[in-house]
């Protein structure tokens, strides 16, 4: 094994080595559930998605966890009386696990939600005190903060000094001895809900953002694991936060740090100030999941993804070529089984090189049908096999029993498409076996305006969508 990451702490690209032989812990920064999943949501659940099923192609065992922020104080602006905080959560919850799984992201060895680790928080922030690290607010507000100053590695993730970073803006600066200090427990406000508030020794209240995750790593893959993945928009101050908190209580934590890109929308980053975020929603309903999924992954995983008006059409048109391509494998009872290509896993290997690898899959499927142009079988079914392998490691192989539970809707459309359009082959083989060239001629251009190309086998005709 082979496997080399871009660790965006060291900013390079290093050998993969686990901390434990064979075995791989992997925290991922999870969703705020304070709105409904946009497009970047579902981008940086699929990158990981994607790491983890090389890991485990590759023989690793990965314990991976992808936490759920359901307290903070955007849910608690969200909220109102007729739905309160934990509801709405809950609520968006459900939303972020329908987007995940129609586009088959694995469910996580664990979720677990941010209201579920308090202790472990209270704990870590005891841990931080003793140690210096961190001083309740003077002022009686049952703020607790993280001392930047008293932390001679803060700054490491991102590579740069405190005295040069902009004040934290995470919470009311009213018991801070240091601008950049950060909130590690927020007192409770008159006018914020009881349900949202936990009793501590410096007063009720509720977690800091950046202590959720340190804490819920660490409690379930222990103080020191492999990867932990993220948004770049989380590199700092999030993750740099994390860091700091938790090598100052003691822990290593993290071996490698992995962020993935953003996405734009027509050439401008994609946020909610511009309004042009591009909902989860809105992506599924405009192509069928399997497809959001390719284009969604098909960019490497560090770059920034281009989301514009031909994109999905394009990734339409790039999958409907493979699937063609394994329908006619398939038709021709070609199903020999065989592992992914040297090249395709030498780019996986590096650092997750999806669209090299894509570029593998695309050039095993013009070396398949050229030999089943040719009736070359023993080399169609060698690219056949080497197809499905490549797009199995992907999470993108339609014969996939993951795949196999569509929609019953869009299950009733393709079958009754596929009537519709066996009834037109029908005609055409009519016409032309009573030499009625001009129908036939007719039947196979309507159809070909329409999307589907038409294939003439020694078994008769079969369609497919043409890209």
């Amino acid at each position: 094994m082979s496997i080399r990451l871009f660790d965006s702490k060291e900013q390079a690209v290093r050998a993969f080595i686990p901390r434990e032989s064979g075995r791989v812990g992997m925290y991922v920064c999870g969703p705020t559930v304070q709105s409904s999943p946009h497009v970047g949501h579902l981008r940086s659940a699929l990158v990981y998605d994607q790491l983890r099923r090389w890991l485990t192609h590759q023989g690793l065992a990965v314990t991976m966890v992808r936490n759920v922020t359901d307290i903070d104080d955007k849910v608690l602006d969200n909220a109102n009386a007729d739905e309160p905080w934990w509801a709405l959560a809950y609520r968006m919850e459900r939303e972020f696990n329908a987007a995940y799984s129609a586009l088959r992201i694995q469910a996580p060895t664990y979720e677990p939600r941010a209201t579920a680790s308090i202790p472990e928080m209270i704990a870590l922030i005891e841990r931080l005190i003793e140690r210096g690290h961190a001083y309740a607010s003077t002022d009686g507000s049952g703020d607790v903060y993280f001392d930047t100053h008293s932390f001679a590695a803060y700054g490491a993730l991102t590579n740069q000094g405190v005295d040069a970073m902009d004040a934290a803006a995470d919470a009311d600066p009213r018991g801070k001895k240091n601008p950049t200090d950060f909130a590690l427990w927020k007192g409770h406000k008159s006018g914020e809900p009881e349900s949202a508030s936990w009793s501590t020794p410096w007063g009720a209240g509720r977690p800091g953002w950046h202590i959720e995750c340190s804490a819920m790593a660490t409690k379930y893959l222990g103080s020191a694991f492999d990867i932990h993945g993220g948004g770049l928009d989380l590199r700092f101050p999030h993750h740099e936060n994390e860091l700091a908190q938790s090598a100052a209580a003691g822990d290593d934590f993290a071996g490698y740090w992995l962020h993935n890109g953003l996405v734009n929308i027509g050439g401008q980053k994609m946020s909610k100030s511009l309004g042009n975020s591009f909902f989860a929603a809105d992506l599924l309903a405009a192509q069928r999941p399997i497809v959001v999924r390719y284009f969604l992954g098909s960019a490497h995983y560090r770059s920034t993804l281009e989301l514009h008006e031909t994109a999905l059409a394009e990734a339409a048109s790039a999958f409907e070529r493979i699937e063609g391509f394994l329908s006619r494998a398939t038709r021709a009872g070609l199903t020999a089984t065989t592992t992914v290509p040297a090249a395709f896993a030498e780019a996986m290997d590096d650092d997750l090189g999806v669209p090299t690898a894509l570029a593998v899959v695309h050039d095993t499927v013009r070396a398949g049908n050229t030999a089943l142009d040719a009736t070359d079988s023993a080399n169609g079914a060698a690219a056949a096999g080497e197809v499905r392998a490549m797009l199995d490691a992907l999470g993108l192989n339609p014969e996939s029993p993951e795949w196999a539970d569509g929609s019953a809707a869009g299950d009733a459309a393709l079958g009754a498409l596929d009537t519709l359009i066996t009834s037109l082959l029908e005609a055409r083989a009519a016409a032309r076996a009573n030499k009625d060239f001009a129908t036939s001629d007719r039947i196979r251009d309507d159809l070909a305006a329409a999307g589907i190309t038409i294939e003439d086998t020694p078994d008769g005709a079969h369609w497919s969508f043409h890209g």
